[in-house]
């Protein structure tokens, strides 16, 4: 019943959160990419790029390994060379959406509490750098995955399917790529985004009792105007961070609970307890990748509108046919 249950509930899951994210992420793309949302072009670079992690994460992780993989068995998907390369590329996906997330947290927080090195690292320019070294850099760390799998078996000499590598995970490297993969995946940007958003969190607090201290003594609004603005920005920074480890949480307990009792084997066995929390946590992982967008839509006025210009694009651009 256990096996039923979270079968059926993969089934049905993956194809919706599909169904949502890609035209989700897409509309974000396009509405950050028209630059009317009030926000700065430093800002919306990071955003773009989250977008777009969150976007590949969709069909690279969803789409192509656990729908379409899952279901063709025996398509080219599943020759040896293609199943690694989709395997790279699902490490590829998920460390670009996990980054990026920390990079835009780090920008904020260079935005609110270094004022004088914010001219210089909050520009375009830094945040265009920052997206590609950030990506290139994850493109070369995920290369050993090509050595981590190997064909499952072999038909008419073709390779087909992967399986991990005992050779591999049995060596020092290998074992030493397990925890350097998990820490770079999950808790070393866990412990960057609290201890940036520990630091803003201290940074905003302060700046706010010395703001209501000297609109005791003036009469202007110009201190409620920007701290506002402040206080917007705080609110999009923490619901994106706080979803982020929320949704991430789940996921890296089991990852290392099924390393450390050694439960990750499951040999087949559907209804193990590690089998139904490590898929459980991948699904509320996966979660994280269309959600975005629902926050920005819920915390940024200017976006809903821009966001609602671009949904009724292609209907008046219909209606403009019709009529000519």
């Amino acid at each position: 019943m256990g096996q039923l249950t979270i079968l059926l509930i993969k089934e049905i899951y993956y194809p919706i959160l599909a169904v949502v994210g890609v035209p989700a992420n897409l509309m974000t793309i396009v509405t950050l990419s028209r630059g009317n949302c009030g926000l700065s072009k430093c800002i919306s670079i990071y955003m773009v790029a989250m977008a777009t992690g969150d976007l590949l994460v969709i069909i690279i992780n969803i789409m192509v390994y656990r729908i379409f993989s899952y279901h063709f068995p025996h398509s080219f998907l599943s020759h040896t060379p293609v199943c690694k390369f989709i395997l790279y590329l699902t490490a590829v996906s998920l460390d670009l959406a996990v980054w990026f997330t920390v990079t835009f947290t780090f920008d904020r927080f260079i935005i609110i509490c270094c004022q004088i090195f914010k001219r210089k690292y909050c520009t375009e320019r830094t945040a265009a750098l920052v997206i590609t070294m950030v990506s290139i850099l994850i493109f070369i760390k995920n290369i050993p995955i090509f050595s981590a799998y190997e064909p499952q078996q072999v038909i008419n000499k073709l390779w087909w399917g992967c399986r991990a590598s005992l050779a591999f995970f049995s060596s020092p490297f290998g074992a030493m790529y397990i925890w350097f993969y998990s820490t770079w995946r999950v808790w070393l940007p866990f412990t960057l985004i609290l201890l940036f958003n520990s630091l803003t969190i201290r940074r905003v607090l302060m700046a706010s009792r010395a703001r209501r201290r000297l609109r005791g003594h003036s009469s202007e609004n110009q201190s409620d105007s920007e701290m506002e603005n402040r206080r917007n920005s705080i609110i999009l920074l923490f619901t994106i961070s706080g979803s982020f480890i929320l949704f991430w949480l789940t996921d890296s307990v089991s990852l290392v609970m099924t390393r450390l009792t050694n439960t990750n084997k499951y040999h087949g066995d559907h209804t193990a307890p590690a089998y139904i929390a490590t898929e459980t946590g991948a699904m509320i992982k996966l979660l994280n990748s269309c959600i975005n967008t629902f926050i920005y839509a819920a915390t940024q006025r200017i976006f809903r509108e821009e966001l609602k210009k671009v949904l009724k694009y292609p209907w008046i651009l219909i209606e403009g046919l019709f009529k000519n």
